[in-house]
């Protein structure tokens, strides 16, 4: 396996400020330890070529931690710096020139999905698929939009948020196929979720992977202080 992975950091986290207010999200502390640290745990079971970060707000911070903490990050890395807040896409675009890979992966770095990175790229390559999203079934939805998948895992519709209701969601992980993303003329600054996966659903093969493993977005306060108890157990996660 070949792959290297875009964190996407770069984001101002409005949601979270009234709790985390003098650093990017992806360094909100977590037990001692930045939210960052987890998810480079989590990569470190798989084999990861690059690890390219996507920063942009307090992106000195971000830098600083990486460098200082080098022993948490076993792989070859790059900052992918913005200027100016690209959007999810842009940044993904940016970050991308410092990657080769047939296929990359993206990730949020405010949201944890203990998904088997293996199992997602064999099944990327078992579909042909341009783009794979982790999915994740949950019984309350109200704060993500649905994700609808037909009998041969492809992805139908992204729907908006409702209230009371169930299904999937997208858990912020995706295995991409460079040539069916690098292929379209994006601007310099555009939306990974809504000018790529919504907009080329018809046009670009794109599967659902759908795994009930633990997920968790720290974006909003009451969930970074669920994380402040569910990471004491991390190894169990």
């Amino acid at each position: 396996m070949q792959l290297d992975c875009i964190v996407l950091a770069g984001g101002l986290g409005t949601r979270l400020q009234s709790v985390v207010s003098e650093k990017p999200k992806c360094l909100a502390d977590i037990n001692g330890k930045p939210f960052l640290f987890y998810l480079a745990k989590q990569l470190q079971k798989y084999a990861i070529r690059k690890l390219i970060f996507s920063v942009g707000y307090k992106k000195e911070m971000i830098i600083d931690y990486v460098e200082k903490h080098s022993e948490e990050f076993p792989f070859e890395i790059i900052f992918a710096e913005e200027e100016e807040p690209l959007g999810t896409g842009g940044a993904v675009l940016n970050a991308l020139q410092y990657s080769d890979t047939e296929d990359f992966l993206v990730m949020n770095g405010d949201t944890f999905f203990n998904i088997d990175i293996h199992e997602l790229f064999a099944f990327q390559k078992s579909k042909m698929a341009d783009c794979t999203l982790a999915l994740k079934p949950l019984q309350n939805t109200d704060r993500y939009g649905l994700v609808t998948i037909n009998a041969s895992d492809e992805i139908e519709s992204f729907e908006e948020k409702k209230e009371n209701t169930s299904g999937l969601i997208n858990g912020g992980i995706y295995c991409v196929f460079r040539k069916a993303f690098e292929n379209i003329p994006f601007t310099k600054k555009f939306s990974f979720e809504k000018d790529f996966l919504e907009k080329f659903i018809t046009e670009r093969n794109m599967v659902g992977f759908v795994q009930n493993a633990y997920f968790i977005d720290i974006g909003v306060p009451d969930d970074y202080a669920k994380a402040q108890h569910d990471f004491l157990n991390y190894t169990n996660l």
